[in-house]
């Protein structure tokens, strides 16, 4: 049974790798129309501000904790969180499954040597592999790439795209692409061409992932690391003296 939290107003499903994964197969074999969404804490900040962005998170059919922020602020203010799904991670698991049980896979986003790199990748690891299509995310015509991946009658479509850019196309074109699950997993396709290096696992254990992405894209992390750290950690302790009083 699924189990909710509304945190900093945002609907969270507190779920295992496991629970998710067999959620999501029941969406694909009873052919729903489901989007995912991973909150992290960058994505929980700028949904504070942003209400359409929120409304999108609140509409998803589920919604993942990504990202030791979220669990460890959770913590603080005394609400357990027992496990991380991250959005890679979520995606292999997924590709892997989908292998074994024949579901066909769009992949969406990125430039196109990386998408590409990204298939190949995974078609070298899963030689069974049913792969839809895919496409970059470059292009002009949003509707006509609905089409393309609607026509494709694929079980699970990957964008990977930034926030809120894929979480507004998502639920824009989700129904009518007629996708069972649909998910937004940033910058994942990075990780499966190689062009970025995923920390060790003792880092990503021990919550210092972010680290680790720190040190290899300094100009594009330090914002989203520092600026909405800082944000969350303010909204963290207001609310524990709110709480108190």
């Amino acid at each position: 049974m699924t189990t909710k939290i509304n945190f900093f107003g945002l609907n969270l499903d507190i779920l295992t790798m496991e629970e998710t994964l067999d959620k999501i197969a029941g969406f694909i074999e009873r052919r729903e129309h489901i989007q995912h969404v991973s909150v992290n804490v960058a994505k929980l900040v700028y949904a504070q501000k942003n209400k359409e962005l929120k409304d999108i998170i609140n509409s998803c059919g589920l919604v993942g904790v990504d990202g030791a922020g979220i669990i460890l602020g959770a913590k603080f203010l005394g609400i357990n969180i027992p496990e991380r799904v991250t959005g890679f991670d979520l995606m292999e698991n997924l590709i892997e499954r989908g292998a074994k049980v024949g579901h066909k896979l769009y992949f969406l986003g990125a430039k196109e040597e990386v998408v590409q790199l990204a298939v190949e990748y995974y078609k070298e690891k899963y030689p069974e592999l049913i792969v839809a299509g895919y496409h970059n995310g470059y292009y002009a015509d949003e509707e006509e790439v609905a089409k393309v991946i609607k026509d494709s009658k694929a079980d699970i479509l990957f964008v990977a795209m930034s926030s809120p850019k894929k979480e507004i196309f998502l639920s824009k074109y989700s129904k009518q692409m007629e996708i069972p699950f649909v998910m937004g997993v940033g910058g994942s396709f990075d990780f499966a061409a190689g062009k970025v290096k995923r920390a060790p696992g003792w880092m990503q254990a021990c919550g210092s992932e972010w680290v680790f992405r720190l040190i290899q894209e300094p100009g594009r992390m330090w914002k989203r690391y520092f600026v909405t750290n800082s944000v969350f950690a303010f909204m963290l302790l207001r609310e524990k003296v709110w709480t108190k009083r």
